[in-house]
């Protein structure tokens, strides 16, 4: 009987329709908000042409525009790490090799997270 079984049952389950769907959408997700975050950063930082540490310290510290930079620093950290695991999962081919460098990505996207949103954190709060 079970030579009459196809590979099919160890295959089922896994592949690119098991994560690929939601990793797809986080994509799309942050790209859009990047759309907008980016924008608003041009302008914010535009804005504080020729301005001196106290004026832009003091425009960081708003809370409005901590808010929204904040959010631009966690949406872009999270959209570099995204778009580097598809990079790695495509070209790079030994596993061993693949798993290393999309930890070292997942770690370093998330300590530039934290450090960042930790500096807009103190100067938001004036602790600078």
């Amino acid at each position: 009987m079970s030579r009459f079984r196809t590979p099919l049952k160890n295959v089922r389950g896994l592949g690119a329709a098991k994560s690929g769907t939601e990793h797809f959408v986080h994509q799309r997700l942050t790209a859009t908000a990047l759309v907008a975050l980016s924008i608003w950063f041009l302008v914010f930082v535009l804005s504080l042409m020729g301005a001196d540490y106290v004026t832009a310290t003091a425009a960081v510290a708003k809370p409005w525009n901590a808010i929204l930079l904040v959010g631009f620093l966690v949406a872009m950290f999270w959209h570099a790490q995204l778009g580097l695991q598809v990079v790695l999962e495509d070209y790079i081919h030994n596993s061993l090799l693949a798993v290393a460098l999309q930890t070292m990505v997942k770690f370093v996207a998330v300590l530039g997270a934290i450090v960042s949103v930790f500096a807009v954190a103190r100067i938001a709060l004036g602790v600078a």
